[in-house]
């Protein structure tokens, strides 16, 4: 039977603010099957982006691991968890993260230039055709700030697909 795309077991996240401890996941676990959407809800500081933040290789957690198609995220060396990011996790940002020296199709390009493996030809084909998918194909040589919020969005989604990666 084939791994899932991500798993998570037992993830503990603790911060300390003001000198108390304050926990945030306890003891989170989910499955994600392939083709499947999940919803992570909650109020306001429930701990939603920080499970996202875990989830991502972004933030270690105190204790759990995170599974991508079986393989331990947090069992890995930092390059490789990098790569593995690249690979395999497609962000879109709550702030969209979008280089503003960068034009839109550069800032599409960057998860395939991180991966190395295609020319700057190939990744500015794909970076094109999925700015046309979510309707930005006229608006590929604008930086962020020339774009509407909605469309920064856009952008950070083309983005996420770049990789084609199996979590978004």
């Amino acid at each position: 039977m084939p791994s899932l795309p991500l798993t998570a077991t037992g993830l503990r996240k603790a911060y300390t603010l003001h000198g108390q401890r304050l926990d945030i996941l306890r003891g989170a676990s989910l499955e994600a099957r392939p083709g499947e959407t999940l919803a992570i809800v909650g109020r306001s500081g429930a701990g939603k982006s920080t499970l996202l933040h875990v989830l991502g290789g972004l933030d270690r957690p105190e204790a759990g691991d995170v599974f991508i198609h079986g393989r331990g995220l947090y069992a890995l060396r930092a390059g490789r968890r990098t790569r593995l990011r690249a690979e395999a996790i497609g962000f879109v940002f709550q702030a969209y993260h979008l280089l503003p020296e960068m034009d839109i199709a550069e800032n599409v390009m960057l998860p395939g230039m991180a991966l190395g493996r295609h020319s700057r030809r190939a990744l500015r084909a794909r970076a094109e055709a999925l700015l046309e998918r979510v309707g930005l194909a006229d608006r590929l040589r604008h930086t962020p700030l020339e774009l509407s919020g909605g469309e920064q969005q856009r952008a950070a989604i083309a983005r996420a697909l770049m990789n084609e990666p199996p979590v978004i």
